[in-house]
């Protein structure tokens, strides 16, 4: 089988030389999200809170356009600007992903694009 390009209008378009998303078999791999609305190509306005809703909405997004959704992420990467916001982030990653949530790595970088405050890649199954 071979990969196969995801790619919606309900997400943003990628921001460099990369898919959306692939799928491969059965399993469906997001490029990183950030918070930017799909219908600007903006970063949304707001706290980390409003940032991670919107990158969640985001990888919800590509994961229905590739027939797949957030109930079946096996691991999520979050990627904060500052783990000061670690607690705040978690609140709203929670409302998303509720009491069976994913495997998840989660760390600090020096700079995301955009100058974004998160970011967030997913695994899941079709």
């Amino acid at each position: 089988m071979k990969k196969q390009f995801i790619a919606t209008e309900n997400a943003p378009k990628a921001i460099g030389p990369y898919a959306q998303g692939i799928m491969f078999e059965n399993l469906v791999f997001t490029s990183g999200q950030l918070p930017l609305d799909p219908a600007t190509g903006k970063l949304v306005e707001g706290d980390v809170k409003v940032a991670t809703a919107q990158v969640i909405r985001n990888v919800e997004a590509i994961l229905r356009e590739a027939g797949s959704s957030l109930d079946n992420v096996l691991k999520a990467t979050v990627y904060l600007k500052d783990m000061g916001d670690f607690a705040a982030m978690n609140e709203v990653y929670t409302e998303f992903f509720g009491a069976n949530p994913p495997a998840r790595t989660c760390f600090q970088v020096a700079k995301l694009p955009m100058d974004a405050v998160v970011e967030i890649e997913v695994i899941a199954h079709k």
